[in-house]
């Protein structure tokens, strides 16, 4: 019996550590503005740094295979990307995923910004705010403007994008085989948010169509760990480990479709040669995913 009692005040002291580990300083600090301020000797000590990836030798990658996934964040498994979609009245130390992309863009830390998934051609941050907001003039002013007079400022309407209106994600990664270790990895490449056209995106006509989505920029994933990690995400089933964007990406706890692979046709999406039937695009995914999954057993069948 002493035995288990011993076994229950070593968890419940585990369990009080652990929360003062994820609030730093929440039991010792005499005021609100105290909670989460650490000494330097408790930031030395901490060193949290993401997970480095391994050293990976082209002779050691068997097989590969590049695709391309959206992730839709109207799906439950995918809301902590998604929210909270609201910060007024919320810690700045939980943002959601496009807000800290594009904190980190404002900022000058995320600088490997692209046009498209082949991070080829860099976009600078001008490019990037005329993507992310509309300036439009109402009637008003154009009228004021026919009369050659100065457009007032209350008729500029100005709609800037934000976290509640983007949809999802899309990434591309690659599949590989590392014959040195014997199994299938994935290693995540870019990252890219998606949302209606900025210029549309109050016409009803949009009503929330994929094909009417645009990839607002897209992000070279293996630069921007650090920052990814720093932001953490909340955690449901224990409140005194938080987790962050980078373990979630990286261990894949998200639901994705695959809706390209890199092919002879130059890379074409599912949709440009299965039209029109949207079951046949979703079930051309998933044979897709199974032979990549098929691979890795594949190699084990002697």
């Amino acid at each position: 019996m002493s035995f288990k009692k011993g076994l229950f005040i070593l968890f419940i002291a585990l369990l009080v550590t652990n929360l003062v580990q994820a609030q730093a300083n929440l039991l010792n600090a005499t005021i609100p503005e105290e909670i989460g301020v650490k000494t330097p000797e408790q930031l030395a000590a901490d060193n949290d740094k993401p997970l480095p990836y391994g050293y990976i030798d082209d002779r050691d990658i068997l097989w590969s295979k590049m695709v391309w996934e959206y992730i839709d964040l109207n799906e439950k498994i995918n809301l902590p990307y998604y929210y909270p979609a609201d910060t007024s009245n919320i810690n700045s130390d939980r943002r959601s995923l496009y807000d800290t992309l594009l904190r980190g863009i404002k900022r000058g830390d995320i600088v490997d910004v692209y046009e498209d998934s082949y991070f080829v051609d860099k976009l600078s941050l001008k490019e990037i705010k005329q993507r992310l907001s509309k300036i439009d003039t109402t009637d008003a002013g154009f009228e004021q403007l026919n009369f050659g007079e100065p457009i007032s400022e209350e008729n500029i309407n100005v709609r800037d994008l934000q976290s509640a209106d983007i949809e999802g994600f899309r990434i591309k990664g690659l599949y590989y085989f590392d014959k040195r270790q014997g199994e299938l990895k994935y290693r995540l490449l870019g990252i890219a948010p998606v949302s209606p056209d900025v210029n549309f995106i109050d016409d009803e006509d949009q009503g929330g169509d994929l094909s009417t989505m645009v990839d607002l920029f897209w992000v070279w994933y293996p630069g921007i760990r650090d920052i990814m990690h720093e932001m953490k995400v909340f955690n449901s089933k224990n409140s005194a480990y938080p987790l962050s964007f980078d373990l979630l990406l990286n261990a894949r706890r998200f639901n994705a479709i695959i809706y390209r692979e890199e092919n002879v046709y130059g890379n074409r999406d599912i949709k440009d040669y299965v039209k029109n039937n949207a079951l046949f695009q979703v079930l051309e995914s998933q044979k897709i995913k199974e032979r990549i999954r098929n691979y890795e057993l594949d190699m084990w069948n002697y």
